[in-house]
């Protein structure tokens, strides 16, 4: 006799693919249980209350789209506020606006005019002759000597681990010059950060879901408990199928997290650090995405490094090898039977939130 499986959708990682996919099938009418190896709800996006501040405990998650459909869709569940990502970056010890605009152009030439900033980075991308192989000679094609050597080169290596004549032009893909005063990062329509924390937004889209934490797919698949009539998996695509065709290489960020007792430590939310000796790549200061007015505040470090198989991968490493890789894993995803792999480990590719989001609802509503 077959045993009727006893949800519709078990969903492997309670990010944000697997949460919007749990809410939109729940709503459907469909069985759903969320599991996550984690001890909280949210994967990247969970933010932890310390002093009062929201601190964003695997780094900033700043919610930027043009869609106005996601933009409606994330506001749904909790307000966000009109936060602006506009980063700062030392250079020894120099300090630059990002991205790379008049205000930076003035702080490294001491220029005023677009004319006279266009001017030196032409005169100093005129070198460059060939199709770039790789980033570095990308970068030199797009803006020159004296901003790749100071605020691309060192950061850039650090985040990688890896020289920028070894990293594919796909890594950075575009390098926005603009030749205006606006340090507003992204160009995006909608950008903000979720009015009380990005747990608001994940108990939101989870609100009457049933979820178990500190559960490890592995260890249950068999388990009738956890019995499905699909997976919907969020997690590394090469663990799913043990590694058959070996690991694809990831990097990640540990974390320093400090509570100062003062009011404001760097008055921006992020400053990159460019310098290659300074082991970590930037501080968090977390108050100034809500524009808290607490009497303390919380920073964090970042600290890349190489992926292991106990850290939390971040970013996919998508170099010729990784991909070709991936390549492999994909067709075998694609001869599994009720099972659906996304998100950015089960796809092995960067994602933004809004993408993330865009992607679960699109695969959830062919299926629901």
């Amino acid at each position: 006799m077959t045993i009727k499986p006893k949800y519709d959708f078990l969903i492997v990682g309670a990010g944000l693919y697997g949460s919007v996919f749990a809410h939109e099938a729940t709503k459907a009418g469909k069985k759903c249980l969320v599991i996550d190896k984690r001890e909280h709800l949210g994967g990247n996006v969970y933010c932890k209350n310390i002093e009062g501040i929201n601190v964003h405990q695997y780094g900033p998650h700043i919610f930027h789209t043009n869609d106005k459909k996601i933009w409606d869709y994330v506001n749904s569940f909790v307000d966000f506020n009109r936060f602006t990502n506009s980063p700062l970056v030392k250079y020894k010890e120099e300090t630059y606006n990002l991205p790379f605009n008049m205000n930076t152009f003035k702080q490294m030439w001491g220029v005023d005019t677009p004319a006279e900033a266009e001017s030196i980075i032409n005169d100093q991308t005129s070198s460059v002759t060939v199709k770039p192989r790789n980033l570095e000679e990308f970068a030199l094609s797009q803006v020159g000597t004296d901003i790749y050597e100071k605020l691309i080169k060192g950061y850039t290596t650090k985040q990688w681990g890896r020289s920028c004549s070894d990293l594919p032009v796909s890594i950075i893909n575009r390098i926005p010059i603009r030749y205006t005063y606006n340090n507003n990062y992204y160009d995006d329509t909608y950008q903000g950060i979720p009015i009380g924390g990005y747990n608001k937004l994940i108990d939101g889209l989870l609100d009457g879901v049933e979820t178990e934490l500190s559960v490890d797919y592995f260890n249950v698949k068999t388990d009738e408990k956890y019995s499905a009539s699909t997976i919907v998996y969020t997690g590394k695509i090469d663990q799913y199928f043990s590694y058959k065709y070996g690991r694809l290489d990831y990097r990640t960020v540990s974390f320093e997290h400090q509570v100062l007792d003062i009011p404001n430590f760097q008055g921006n939310a992020i400053v990159n650090y460019a310098d290659k000796e300074i082991p970590f790549t930037r501080i968090i200061e977390h108050k100034h995405f809500e524009f808290g007015t607490q009497p303390k505040t919380v920073i964090s470090k970042e600290f890349p490094k190489e992926a292991s198989d106990n850290d939390e991968p971040h970013y996919p490493i998508n170099d010729k090898k990784n991909n070709d890789r991936y390549l492999l894993y994909k067709d075998l995803s694609e001869d599994e039977n009720n099972v659906i792999f996304g998100g950015r480990l089960a796809e092995y590719k960067y994602y933004d939130m809004h993408q993330v989001i865009a992607s679960s609802l699109k695969t959830v509503k062919k299926l629901i």
